[in-house]
């Protein structure tokens, strides 16, 4: 049997919204051309609750796959179930929900669109040949083990057993101990599905394969995503498998390392580096450009002028220019002198306002404002709504 895996579609996700459901769309009725059965670890949509546009449309792409003549159909389930299209699916934890209300992705299932299969097992039959998925949907990082444990999946039987679930993995995301771990997985299962991992990957885990096929939609702007969006096919006669592409938006990331630059310095290395990017590229990229270093004595953020590139390719590209790592030398130097003990005898309330005007500098913040009538404002309120207010009132009379 061909398994399709098809993840992270992020339907309504607003920065690209129509970029998510074209791209959903391609990957869905590739993948119902090519496979048996689809199945969906996660994050069919991007909020926990949609607009009602949003599920309308995601109505309209699923309605037409079940019109389609499948190769496998859903044969038994351990919950009730509305179909026997073999479109199995999870929610995610961008659909994650407080306990004993429905979700979005409960709700395509009850409309007879899709199957959710989490938290239980659902057989899917070609022939002879029976697939089973148990599915776990996303949870709280604190709570899978927990939850793993409660429920301690088994394959079925009988069945090729699929584990399908949605979570972090810290051999692939080690950046938090609350991750689970490969050996934390349910041992077993002839074939692992992950989704939340926005890049295709794979991996081995229990000794069988680990699937990611990533998202079919760019929403993180990070570097690994600058490859191809698509989908997996697994065949379940020979354990192998394939990465389909799909017409996806390109996206192209790029650094610029700089130390004690000039504005003018830095908006031409950022001219020179978007040309660059948008030259090889036929539809309008996201382009990033990433600028890590320091600036010139006497320069802040504020100089860079990222507007005026803004407007030069702003129907050529969707730019994006990250300066989080980017240093001015008047906050580098309070931080130095904080560190070092150098401006000991400097009042609390002169390094506030100090940080507070540096800050807002950095931040492009508008120049006409009065940083110390600003600074008094919030410093000498007793009630921090109150203090809240009176800034409010005095920004908005700039």
């Amino acid at each position: 049997m061909k398994i399709a895996i098809v993840s992270d579609l992020h339907l309504g996700y607003e920065r690209f919204e129509e970029d998510a459901f074209a791209q959903a769309k391609d990957a869905l009725e590739q993948a119902s051309k090519q496979a048996d059965a689809i199945l969906i670890p996660g994050d069919i949509f991007d909020k926990r609750y949609p607009r009602p546009e949003v599920i309308s449309q995601a109505i309209n792409i699923f309605r037409e796959l079940s019109k389609r003549k499948w190769g496998a159909s859903i044969s038994e389930s351990t919950k009730e179930l509305h179909t026997k299209v073999p479109i199995i699916a999870i929610p995610g934890t961008h659909e994650r929900i407080a306990e004993g209300k429905e979700n979005a992705v409960k709700l395509l299932s009850l409309a007879g669109l899709l199957a959710d299969t989490s938290e239980s097992t659902t057989t899917i039959q070609k022939g002879e040949e029976k697939v089973s998925v148990f599915g776990l949907g996303g949870l709280s990082e604190e709570m899978v083990k927990e939850r793993l444990s409660e429920l301690s999946p088994k394959p079925l039987a009988g069945t090729f057993s699929i584990f399908m679930f949605h979570q972090s993995l810290y051999e692939m995301l080690p950046y938090s101990e609350n991750f689970i771990r490969y050996s934390d997985l349910p041992k077993g299962f002839d074939l692992y599905v992950c989704g939340h991992m926005h890049s295709p990957q794979e991996a081995k885990v229990h000794n069988k394969k680990l699937l990611i096929p990533g998202s079919t939609v760019l929403t993180q702007l990070k570097g690994e995503e600058q490859s191809t969006k698509g989908f997996i096919i697994f065949d379940t006669s020979d354990n192998s498998h394939r990465f389909i592409s799909i017409n996806s938006r390109p996206y192209v990331m790029r650094a610029i390392e700089i130390k004690d630059g000039k504005p003018s310095e830095l908006a031409e290395l950022c001219d020179r580096e978007i040309s660059k990017a948008i030259s090889v590229q036929k539809d309008k990229p996201i382009v990033r450009i990433k600028i890590n270093g320091s600036m010139a004595r006497g320069f802040d953020k504020a100089d860079l002028q990222i507007h005026s590139l803004m407007s030069k390719y702003s129907g050529k590209a969707f730019l994006t220019i990250d300066t989080t790592q980017l240093t001015s030398p008047g906050t580098e130097l309070l931080i130095e002198g904080v560190r070092d003990g150098k401006i000991d005898d400097m009042s609390v309330k002169e390094l506030g306002l100090i940080t507070l005007s540096a800050k807002l500098k950095e931040a492009n913040s508008d120049k006409s404002i009065n940083y110390t009538e600003l600074f008094n404002l919030l410093s000498g309120q007793p009630n921090k709504d109150k203090a809240i207010r009176a800034a409010m009132e005095l920004l908005s009379e700039k």
